[in-house]
């Protein structure tokens, strides 16, 4: 893979941390409900979330 240019760098890293705030954010969302369903949204939203933060991380490791 090619190298990283400042501004890619800079972009990756804002949506890396985007996406784990947004983790954070569905998680406690989810801790926070009674109903079942939207229980399970949360959670399978924040665990998407999370999928993506790793797979935005492999572009760092490379």
């Amino acid at each position: 893979m090619a190298n990283l240019s400042q501004v890619e760098l800079q972009n990756l890293r804002h949506l890396i941390g985007a996406h784990e705030t947004s983790y954070e954010k569905l998680n406690t969302y989810a801790s926070q409900c009674v109903d079942p369903q939207i229980k399970q949204f949360f959670s399978k939203s924040a665990q998407d979330a999370l999928n993506t933060k790793q797979k935005l991380m492999t572009f760092l490791n490379n």
